[in-house]
């Protein structure tokens, strides 16, 4: 293989920001907020808003998860501001 071409593979905590759920894994991101971790470490943290804890096929129940869609968030974006 060839060296320099794949990014690092690192440890991360995922952090479900729906249900306060966390856990930690490995990612290429490289995200800058950083959290302690319950080996005392400091590890980057990666915010999901859906993870196993709070997806409705793993839980068994439905959640209402307040974000909005692609669309609207799209929209709010590039909406020509009037002045």
């Amino acid at each position: 293989m060839k060296k320099g071409l794949h990014p690092t593979n690192h440890e991360v905590i995922f952090r479900d920001i729906t249900c306060d759920y966390t856990f930690l894994g490995k990612s290429t991101l490289k995200p800058k907020e950083t959290m302690k971790w319950t080996d005392g470490k400091e590890y980057p943290v990666v915010k999901v808003e859906i993870s196993s804890a709070s997806h409705p096929f793993y839980t068994g129940t439905q959640r209402i998860v307040d974000t909005e869609g692609r669309i609207d968030r799209f929209r709010k974006k590039y909406a020509s501001k009037k002045v």
